[in-house]
């Protein structure tokens, strides 16, 4: 009996559609473009029809990190590979790596799922020699990951790149060492294979209707990099302020009645030249957060015994005036001696998690966007230092200014409170 299968339903428009065909014929597949704007569908889409008869047996697939590769290749919203062959494959191991084995109709092939983010990513996919290689978020990955992966498949029978990526800063690695590169060899007839590269907006994805697409517009402030990057697709540099809109108007999102339903501490240590900081934040599940308390203590000449003294004495002032449910102190992993005196002291003691600060940032953008953070009259060293943090205009890469010309501390100490709930806030609009 044959098995039950699963048509797969999704609209593509004609711009995409070319550039899926055009995938056949090119080495280097490149699409950039706003979120939500159909991209990494369209090339876990050209990928999959290619490992039907791809001689190569081992194929990679990367993002920022494994989880991300999972997410955005594996199941890519129910359009990913695992739905692409459905009945045809299984989720394993390869050589310690997380791997999707599939039954095409040239035989069984891997793909590798790995995290490239990290400086020392590329050691995870040494070992193996691949033939084809797809990359969501590829702006996102570590330049020794990319190289790594250039060499491991060099010897590939059919050797091709599908990458996609939302527009980042116009200097950046990724444009002049390689996607603007090839694009230039290509027009020169100087690249072997060719390079297919389109640029896709938000209204090129017609799946998408005019309300959703108001919807996801609304999760920006119109002032930010992100809106220029995410929403207009254009690369753009990040600088003045971090955190624009609510520097524009932070009285709006002041509130005497804060709506929560647990709290939770983080925890900045600072040195001779900065501030150890404290903000409890309470969070609401399935909505957003709120800030309740702030403070910030001068570092230099603090003994350690001093600093959980300062601790204790916000801790409790913070219990006082917001009674409820305190689950756990969140502070900076940096610094294990000091954490490790503060949990022989105090209960509910963890090291901070340190998401990237750039995804730090714009889930704290989204959030005010969304009107979906707000502070009490306690917080004005974070306000304060919300209203003063700006981009380190010297870098390509997107950095917050760190030269002691801003409370930075403070708002590590803020981030480290809810940062556990970061992905969750941004991707589904609340913590649940």
């Amino acid at each position: 009996m044959a098995k039950k299968t699963k048509k797969l339903h999704f609209r593509f428009g004609d711009k995409h559609i070319d550039y899926i065909r055009r995938c056949r014929e090119n080495t280097y597949n490149i699409a950039e473009g706003a979120v939500r704007a159909g991209k990494t569908i369209d090339n876990v889409f050209a990928f999959a029809t290619e490992l039907e008869y791809a001689p190569d047996k081992i194929h990679l697939a990367s993002g920022s990190t494994a989880a991300i590769a999972k997410l955005n290749i594996g199941d890519c919203n129910g359009f990913g590979l695992e739905y692409q062959y459905r009945g045809r494959c299984r989720w394993g191991k390869f050589k310690g790596n997380e791997c999707l084995y599939l039954k095409t109709a040239t035989g069984e092939k891997v793909v590798i799922f790995a995290g490239a983010g990290k400086a020392d990513s590329y050691k995870r996919i040494r070992g193996n020699s691949y033939g084809m290689w797809i990359a969501t978020e590829v702006n996102l990955h570590h330049d020794s990951f990319i190289k790594e992966a250039f060499n491991r498949t060099a010897a590939a029978n059919r050797r091709k790149f599908f990458w996609d990526l939302n527009p980042s800063n116009p200097g950046a690695a990724i444009y002049k060492d390689y996607i603007d590169l090839y694009r230039e060899k290509a027009d020169k007839g100087e690249l072997p294979g060719g390079c297919n590269y389109q640029l896709f907006t938000l209204t090129d994805n017609i799946t998408i209707s005019e309300q959703r697409r108001k919807e996801i517009i609304a999760q920006y402030d119109p002032h930010s990099v992100w809106y220029r990057r995410d929403i207009l697709g254009q690369r753009s540099v990040a600088d003045g302020l971090c955190f624009q809109q609510f520097a524009d108007d932070p009285k709006r999102l002041l509130t005497d009645r804060p709506d929560y339903d647990f709290v939770q501490i983080g925890v900045d240590f600072g040195g001779n030249k900065s501030a150890h900081a404290f903000v409890a934040t309470g969070i609401k599940r399935g909505w957003g957060i709120t800030y309740l308390m702030s403070r910030r203590i001068e570092a230099k000449g603090v003994t350690p015994e001093q600093l959980y003294q300062h601790y204790a004495d916000f801790a409790a002032a913070c219990r006082a005036k917001y009674p409820g449910q305190y689950a756990y102190t969140y502070a900076d992993s940096a610094e294990q001696t000091l954490i490790a005196g503060m949990a022989s002291r105090f209960p509910g003691i963890r090291n901070s998690i340190k998401n990237p600060i750039i995804d730090r940032i714009r889930a704290t953008n989204s959030l005010v966007a969304q009107g979906r953070l707000h502070y009490t009259a306690d917080c004005q060293t974070l306000v304060d230092a919300m209203c003063t943090a700006v981009w380190d205009s010297k870098k390509l890469e997107d950095v917050r200014l760190d030269d002691g010309t801003s409370d930075i501390d403070t708002l590590d100490a803020a981030e480290y409170s809810w940062e556990r709930y970061l992905y969750q806030l941004v991707k589904t609009g609340g913590t649940k």
